[in-house]
Protein backbone atom coordinates (compact mmCIF):
# COMPACT_ATOMS: atom_id res chain seq x y z
CA UNK A 1 0.00 0.00 0.00
CA UNK A 2 1.42 3.36 -1.02
CA UNK A 3 0.32 6.96 -1.16
CA UNK A 4 1.08 7.34 -4.90
CA UNK A 5 -2.48 6.63 -5.91
CA UNK A 6 -3.81 8.98 -3.25
CA UNK A 7 -1.42 11.79 -4.17
CA UNK A 8 -2.16 11.63 -7.89
CA UNK A 9 -5.89 11.63 -7.23
CA UNK A 10 -5.54 14.56 -4.85
CA UNK A 11 -3.60 16.54 -7.44
CA UNK A 12 -6.18 15.82 -10.11
CA UNK A 13 -9.00 16.94 -7.84
CA UNK A 14 -7.58 20.13 -6.39
CA UNK A 15 -5.11 21.52 -8.94
CA UNK A 16 -7.67 23.34 -11.12
CA UNK A 17 -9.67 24.42 -8.08
CA UNK A 18 -6.59 25.78 -6.33
CA UNK A 19 -5.45 27.64 -9.43
CA UNK A 20 -8.84 29.30 -9.75
CA UNK A 21 -8.82 30.31 -6.09
CA UNK A 22 -5.36 31.86 -6.37
CA UNK A 23 -6.37 33.79 -9.46
CA UNK A 24 -9.30 35.33 -7.61
CA UNK A 25 -7.69 36.09 -4.27
CA UNK A 26 -4.22 37.24 -5.34
CA UNK A 27 -1.08 37.12 -3.25
CA UNK A 28 -1.69 40.20 -1.12
CA UNK A 29 -5.24 39.51 0.06
CA UNK A 30 -5.83 39.94 3.77
CA UNK A 31 -6.63 36.67 5.57
CA UNK A 32 -10.27 36.10 6.40
CA UNK A 33 -12.58 33.31 7.52
CA UNK A 34 -12.79 30.86 4.60
CA UNK A 35 -16.05 30.83 2.68
CA UNK A 36 -17.28 28.00 0.50
CA UNK A 37 -15.58 29.62 -2.49
CA UNK A 38 -12.25 29.21 -0.65
CA UNK A 39 -12.61 25.47 -0.14
CA UNK A 40 -10.04 23.47 -2.11
CA UNK A 41 -12.72 20.90 -3.01
CA UNK A 42 -15.55 23.36 -3.66
CA UNK A 43 -17.70 22.02 -6.47
CA UNK A 44 -16.04 18.58 -6.53
CA UNK A 45 -18.40 15.64 -6.90
CA UNK A 46 -17.22 13.66 -3.89
CA UNK A 47 -19.47 12.09 -1.29
CA UNK A 48 -23.11 11.10 -1.30
CA UNK A 49 -25.63 8.67 0.04
CA UNK A 50 -24.53 5.34 1.45
CA UNK A 51 -26.07 2.55 3.50
CA UNK A 52 -23.63 0.88 5.90
CA UNK A 53 -23.60 -0.77 9.33
CA UNK A 54 -22.15 0.44 12.64
CA UNK A 55 -20.61 -1.53 15.53
CA UNK A 56 -24.04 -2.45 16.91
CA UNK A 57 -25.31 -3.76 13.60
CA UNK A 58 -27.47 -0.67 13.11
CA UNK A 59 -28.00 0.66 9.59
CA UNK A 60 -26.30 4.03 9.07
CA UNK A 61 -26.81 6.40 6.14
CA UNK A 62 -24.91 9.54 5.13
CA UNK A 63 -27.79 11.76 6.17
CA UNK A 64 -27.50 10.51 9.76
CA UNK A 65 -24.51 12.86 10.03
CA UNK A 66 -26.35 15.94 8.74
CA UNK A 67 -25.42 19.04 10.72
CA UNK A 68 -21.96 17.68 11.57
CA UNK A 69 -18.62 18.41 9.97
CA UNK A 70 -17.39 14.97 8.87
CA UNK A 71 -13.93 13.49 8.47
CA UNK A 72 -14.18 10.45 6.18
CA UNK A 73 -11.48 7.82 5.67
CA UNK A 74 -11.64 4.51 3.80
CA UNK A 75 -9.26 1.79 5.02
CA UNK A 76 -9.19 -1.59 6.77
CA UNK A 77 -8.36 -2.69 10.30
CA UNK A 78 -5.82 -5.36 9.32
CA UNK A 79 -3.70 -2.71 7.58
CA UNK A 80 -0.10 -3.02 8.85
CA UNK A 81 1.03 0.53 8.18
CA UNK A 82 -0.87 3.42 6.60
CA UNK A 83 -4.37 3.04 8.09
CA UNK A 84 -3.41 3.01 11.78
CA UNK A 85 -1.06 5.95 11.26
CA UNK A 86 -3.76 7.96 9.52
CA UNK A 87 -6.40 6.97 12.08
CA UNK A 88 -4.05 8.03 14.87
CA UNK A 89 -3.52 11.39 13.17
CA UNK A 90 -7.28 11.86 12.83
CA UNK A 91 -7.95 10.94 16.45
CA UNK A 92 -4.97 12.86 17.79
CA UNK A 93 -5.75 15.87 15.64
CA UNK A 94 -9.34 15.97 16.84
CA UNK A 95 -8.11 15.69 20.43
CA UNK A 96 -5.87 18.70 19.90
CA UNK A 97 -8.66 20.62 18.22
CA UNK A 98 -10.85 19.88 21.24
CA UNK A 99 -8.18 21.44 23.44
CA UNK A 100 -8.02 24.47 21.13
CA UNK A 101 -11.77 24.98 20.73
CA UNK A 102 -14.07 22.44 22.38
CA UNK A 103 -17.26 23.98 20.99
CA UNK A 104 -16.18 23.77 17.36
CA UNK A 105 -14.55 20.37 17.82
CA UNK A 106 -17.85 18.99 19.12
CA UNK A 107 -19.27 19.65 15.64
CA UNK A 108 -16.81 17.20 14.03
CA UNK A 109 -17.51 13.49 13.56
CA UNK A 110 -14.69 11.24 12.26
CA UNK A 111 -15.85 8.24 10.19
CA UNK A 112 -13.71 5.20 9.35
CA UNK A 113 -15.21 3.03 6.58
CA UNK A 114 -13.76 -0.43 6.04
CA UNK A 115 -13.13 -1.68 2.51
CA UNK A 116 -12.53 -5.19 3.86
CA UNK A 117 -15.98 -6.44 4.94
CA UNK A 118 -14.85 -10.07 4.87
CA UNK A 119 -12.60 -9.60 7.91
CA UNK A 120 -13.92 -6.33 9.31
CA UNK A 121 -17.13 -7.27 11.05
CA UNK A 122 -19.15 -4.40 12.57
CA UNK A 123 -17.68 -5.19 16.00
CA UNK A 124 -14.09 -5.29 14.72
CA UNK A 125 -14.25 -2.00 12.83
CA UNK A 126 -16.14 -0.37 15.71
CA UNK A 127 -13.46 -1.33 18.23
CA UNK A 128 -10.72 -0.21 15.85
CA UNK A 129 -12.26 3.23 15.35
CA UNK A 130 -12.98 3.79 19.04
CA UNK A 131 -9.35 3.00 19.89
CA UNK A 132 -8.28 6.21 18.11
CA UNK A 133 -11.05 8.52 19.32
CA UNK A 134 -14.19 7.83 21.37
CA UNK A 135 -16.35 9.60 18.79
CA UNK A 136 -14.82 7.97 15.73
CA UNK A 137 -17.52 5.95 13.98
CA UNK A 138 -16.52 2.64 12.41
CA UNK A 139 -18.66 1.45 9.50
CA UNK A 140 -18.76 -1.59 7.24
CA UNK A 141 -21.38 -3.44 5.25
CA UNK A 142 -21.89 -6.01 2.54
CA UNK A 143 -19.37 -6.02 -0.31
CA UNK A 144 -21.98 -4.32 -2.47
CA UNK A 145 -22.69 -1.61 0.12
CA UNK A 146 -19.00 -0.92 0.63
CA UNK A 147 -18.39 -0.75 -3.13
CA UNK A 148 -21.23 1.75 -3.57
CA UNK A 149 -19.95 3.94 -0.73
CA UNK A 150 -16.38 3.85 -2.06
CA UNK A 151 -17.56 4.84 -5.54
CA UNK A 152 -19.47 7.83 -4.15
CA UNK A 153 -16.38 9.01 -2.26
CA UNK A 154 -13.89 8.39 -5.09
CA UNK A 155 -12.14 5.66 -3.08
CA UNK A 156 -10.64 2.66 -4.84
CA UNK A 157 -9.39 -0.64 -3.44
CA UNK A 158 -8.28 -4.10 -4.53
CA UNK A 159 -7.39 -7.32 -2.74
CA UNK A 160 -4.06 -9.15 -2.89
CA UNK A 161 -3.57 -12.89 -2.97
CA UNK A 162 -3.72 -14.62 0.45
CA UNK A 163 -0.42 -15.91 1.83
CA UNK A 164 0.08 -19.29 3.50
CA UNK A 165 -1.62 -18.02 6.67
CA UNK A 166 -4.63 -16.68 4.78
CA UNK A 167 -3.62 -13.04 5.30
CA UNK A 168 -4.08 -10.72 2.34
CA UNK A 169 -3.35 -7.04 1.79
CA UNK A 170 -5.80 -4.47 0.54
CA UNK A 171 -4.47 -1.70 -1.70
CA UNK A 172 -6.62 1.38 -1.43
CA UNK A 173 -6.61 5.13 -1.77
CA UNK A 174 -5.58 6.77 1.50
CA UNK A 175 -7.33 10.13 1.54
CA UNK A 176 -8.77 11.88 4.58
CA UNK A 177 -11.66 14.03 3.43
CA UNK A 178 -13.43 16.82 5.31
CA UNK A 179 -17.11 17.56 4.61
CA UNK A 180 -19.25 20.42 5.86
CA UNK A 181 -22.54 20.02 7.79
CA UNK A 182 -24.44 19.80 4.49
CA UNK A 183 -22.21 16.98 3.27
CA UNK A 184 -20.28 19.11 0.77
CA UNK A 185 -16.56 18.32 0.28
CA UNK A 186 -14.29 20.95 1.82
CA UNK A 187 -10.67 19.78 1.77
CA UNK A 188 -8.26 16.86 1.86
CA UNK A 189 -6.66 16.70 5.30
CA UNK A 190 -2.93 15.93 5.34
CA UNK A 191 -2.89 13.14 7.91
CA UNK A 192 0.62 12.09 6.91
CA UNK A 193 1.88 15.36 8.44
CA UNK A 194 0.65 14.37 11.89
CA UNK A 195 -2.08 15.33 14.35
CA UNK A 196 -1.06 18.97 14.84
CA UNK A 197 -1.34 19.69 11.13
CA UNK A 198 -4.77 18.09 11.11
CA UNK A 199 -5.85 20.10 14.16
CA UNK A 200 -4.70 23.30 12.46
CA UNK A 201 -6.62 22.39 9.33
CA UNK A 202 -9.77 21.75 11.34
CA UNK A 203 -9.33 25.09 13.08
CA UNK A 204 -9.06 26.74 9.66
CA UNK A 205 -12.19 25.22 8.11
CA UNK A 206 -14.67 24.30 10.84
CA UNK A 207 -17.01 27.17 11.68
Amino acid sequence: MTRKKSLSLRQALIAPLLAATLAVTGCNSAPSAPSEADWPLAGATIGGDFTLVDKDGKTVIWQDFAGQWRIVYFGFTFCPDVCPVDAAAIGGGLNRFEEMDAARAAKVTPIFISVDPKRDTPEVVGEFAAAFHPRMVGLTGTPEQVAAAAKAFVATYSYGEPDETGYYRVDHTAMTLLFDPDGKPVAILETHQGPQELADELAKWVQ
